[in-house]
């Protein structure tokens, strides 16, 4: 009799203990998970608040220089202004002008991306004329800044489904980016191939500054940037990659970074050949 109420008096014991320790770690996971909770919420808040006051940045410097050389055209009959600098001002406009527009369209870009409301206009493309096309946009500048293009296409690349100006968008980005962020005398590289008979993998390649793994996927987040002296030097709303992931994404592909510090970035897309991969309707438009 005795030994039965020893041996159920330890059973409650051992239970209480069990129930004592269960809720324990039960309070301390909820400690953690708020704790972890408040952390993201403060770096997201951190993230937002550099992206606005860089946003602040890209939208006044174009106003000023519009609002500054639109008066100085105003003000051309009191003061004597040569014909040639009419061209002139009117050149610095127009390139705010520009750059203002590039800056809220990226904005509205990642606005619709994450809200899923980014529409694609799906037909056939040839992906050599896209690539073709989106490094002939950033010849100039990379000629401006002493930087080699190269390029490798394998022959009978296969035509895919897909939105041909979302397409050129995702390829314009990464090269700009690419362009941007490697110093004089280094070098661009595309390479375009077939991957598995039903994909096509486009790889973006540079000599760059590189990145460290945490600051990739600072770099893929929308309101990221990553913070040195090569990117502080260059105007930008820092969101290229997240806008060419998004679209990349949207078109069932996966766009991926490997990258080495001082030594430079690769950046691979890989696109579905086939329609039904971009899950397209049959009015031939595709909603994220």
């Amino acid at each position: 009799m005795g030994s039965r109420f020893s041996k159920g008096g330890q059973n409650s014991a051992l239970s209480s203990y069990s129930q004592n320790l269960g809720n324990a770690l039960s309070h301390r996971r909820a400690r953690i998970a708020e704790k972890a909770a408040r952390v993201e919420a403060e770096q997201a808040s951190r993230m937002k608040s550099a992206f606005i006051a860089n946003m602040s940045h890209e939208l006044r410097t174009p106003l000023n220089a519009i609002l500054g050389f639109s008066k100085i055209l105003q003000k051309a009959g009191e003061n004597e202004v040569r014909p040639e600098q009419v061209v002139e001002f009117a050149g610095y406009i127009h390139d705010a002008a520009d750059h203002l527009l590039s800056v809220v369209n990226s904005i509205l870009n990642i606005s619709k991306i994450e809200s899923g409301t980014t529409m694609l206009d799906v037909q056939d493309v040839s992906i050599g004329e896209i690539i073709g096309s989106a490094m002939k946009f950033i010849e100039v500048r990379a000629a401006e800044a002493e930087i080699a293009l190269k390029q490798h296409f394998e022959p009978d690349l296969p035509v895919i489904r897909g939105d041909p100006v979302r397409l050129k968008q995702v390829y314009t980005n990464l090269l700009s980016n690419a362009v941007k962020f490697t110093p004089a005398g280094g070098c661009v590289s595309v390479e375009v191939k077939s991957f598995k008979g039903n994909k096509v993998l486009v790889t973006v390649g540079d000599t760059g500054i590189g990145m460290e793994p945490g600051e990739i996927e600072l770099a893929l987040s929308p309101f990221g940037q990553v913070n040195n002296e090569l990117s502080r030097s260059r105007e930008g709303t820092g969101l290229g990659l997240a806008i060419a992931r998004g679209l990349v994404e949207q078109h069932g592909g996966t766009l991926e970074i490997s990258s080495d510090k001082g030594r430079g970035t690769v950046v691979a897309t890989l696109l579905p050949v086939r329609v039904e991969d971009v899950k397209a309707r049959p009015s031939e438009q595709v909603a994220a």
